[in-house]
């Protein structure tokens, strides 16, 4: 899916620069650095380019994501589309950050930084938000996670390729 995702935004964005390109994979939901890297690196940047902006995109949605989640989730619990959906993520971000849970903003770093599938910066806007992180500890601890993550990512990358 990852893949498809990222070619259909790559044949539907190839009139922007690069780089604009590679900030907008990188702050797309479940692509976000493990779509950007790879990407950047397709397109010839260098490391510290390449991290300068994947980190860009992927923090664009956290402090929305921080601030809004709860507010717009309040709202659109009262239809029965949505209260599935929410139950069925909130099962999903319990059972995947238990970490969190554990170990608070600690936990959020470790979860963020850890660049499996539905881990990254939206799972952890997420989790922080479900488990009431207050703003001024999750924000630092997603920020720092996804510093790791895009480090680990682009070293990975650049090294054996």
């Amino acid at each position: 899916m990852k893949e498809t995702i990222q070619q259909f935004l790559l044949v539907n964005l190839d009139f922007l620069p690069p780089e604009l390109i590679v900030i907008i994979v990188s702050a797309f939901p479940i692509l976000e650095l493990r779509g950007g890297i790879p990407l950047a690196f397709g397109f010839g940047f260098s490391l510290s380019k390449t991290l300068s902006l994947c980190l860009f995109g992927n923090f664009l949605p956290i402090i929305p994501m921080l601030i809004l989640f709860k507010p717009i989730s309040t709202i659109l619990l009262k239809y029965s589309w949505y209260n599935k959906y929410y139950s069925w993520l909130y099962n999903q971000t319990i059972k995947k950050s238990s970490n969190v849970k554990k170990y608070g903003a600690l936990g959020l770093i470790l979860f963020t930084a850890i660049p499996l599938p539905t881990t990254g910066a939206y799972s952890a806007s997420i989790a922080a938000s479900l488990m009431a992180i207050p703003f001024k500890y999750s924000l630092p601890a997603i920020f720092i996670g996804v510093i790791i993550a895009g480090l680990g990512v682009g070293f990975a990358i650049f090294s054996f390729f």
